[in-house]
């Protein structure tokens, strides 16, 4: 029997401006059933702009009925963007963690989170101020980061990722802002160990 997943999140969870097969979660279910985990395609819950409070409502409106195997997390671009204050991230960023190990069964170990990617680096924020936005972002992943740590629940930093890549023609959607299908392979590259060890254990 396949294994469930919950995907919950924004526009980098639905793949904006990709098909289907080319988003994330997509790719890294069937890079996983490659190595014979036997991950189902997610059930995904995320829109293009939600914030942390629109993700939780979202949430609320579909009113997914688990458990769930599997429950990946990943919002907060659109905070920053509506220049929204750090705490006020972490305080929902951290319900919507508590959210997620309830989905999961309480098993914080069957919880994975990635990080916000920087969209400065895009074609689409020319002639703003990038240095501000990278430093909120870096603001923003700390807080994450460390609510996970404080939970146990598992992060994937895949910043780095979209800072070396993301100007890069090939790793854009035609918008100048989203990721293409293949710089969501390099994000599903990297969290591909971590969920595959999470899925493997018993608990």
């Amino acid at each position: 029997m396949a294994l469930s997943w919950l995907a919950l999140g924004d526009s980098y969870t639905i793949g904006e401006g990709v098909p289907v097969a080319g988003r994330w979660p997509q790719q890294l279910a069937r890079s996983l059933r490659d190595r014979n985990v036997a991950l189902d395609d997610p059930l995904t819950i995320a829109t293009t702009g939600w914030t942390t409070d629109e993700l939780d409502a979202g949430i609320d409106a579909q009113a997914p009925r688990g458990p769930f195997d599997f429950v990946s997390l990943l919002v907060g671009v659109n905070n920053q963007y509506r220049g929204r204050s750090v705490d006020d991230y972490r305080a929902q960023f951290d319900a919507l963690l508590q959210r997620a190990v309830g989905f999961a069964g309480g098993r914080t170990s069957r919880v994975l989170v990635l990080s916000i990617p920087d969209w400065g680096v895009t074609p689409y924020a020319e002639g703003r101020d990038r240095p501000r936005i990278a430093a909120e972002l870096d603001a923003y992943n700390a807080a994450a980061s460390d609510a996970c740590s404080h939970r146990g629940i598992a992060f994937v930093d895949i910043t780095d990722l979209s800072r070396l890549h993301g100007a890069e023609p090939a790793m854009l959607a035609d918008d100048g802002l989203h990721p293409s299908a293949r710089m969501y392979t390099l994000w599903s590259q990297r969290a591909q160990p971590l969920a595959e060890r999470l899925l493997r254990t018993t608990d």
